[in-house]
């Protein structure tokens, strides 16, 4: 794993860090986050994705987010990017990573 990608999850555990319980285990190349025991997020390639519902998914998309495509042949729309803004605000991404884990 490069310090590049290790240094993305450092920092998305840093900002949730108020959610305890949240932690990143390898997969597929990047991270899959979880809170205990759900799984509720995807890092991959520098980039943060939740899970999404019918009532979450439309604050992802009025932000301009995609769904999570690992590659060319799978699109998961079950996972959509969080935005950049919602990034740098600790407190707005641990709001947003509870309703991907209560869903």
């Amino acid at each position: 794993m490069s310090s590049k990608t290790s240094g993305f999850r450092d920092f998305i555990l840093d900002q949730l860090a108020d959610l305890r319980g949240v932690t990143a285990r390898a997969m597929f190349g990047g991270h899959g986050l979880y809170h205990r025991s759900t799984f509720f997020g995807i890092i991959h390639k520098g980039r943060l994705y939740f899970k999404v519902t019918a009532s979450t998914m439309p604050r992802y998309k009025e932000h301009g987010m995609k769904p999570f495509r690992p590659n060319a042949k799978q699109t998961l729309t079950s996972f959509y990017e969080v935005p950049i803004e919602v990034l740098e605000d600790a407190e707005t991404l641990a709001e947003w990573a509870q309703q991907a884990v209560t869903r």
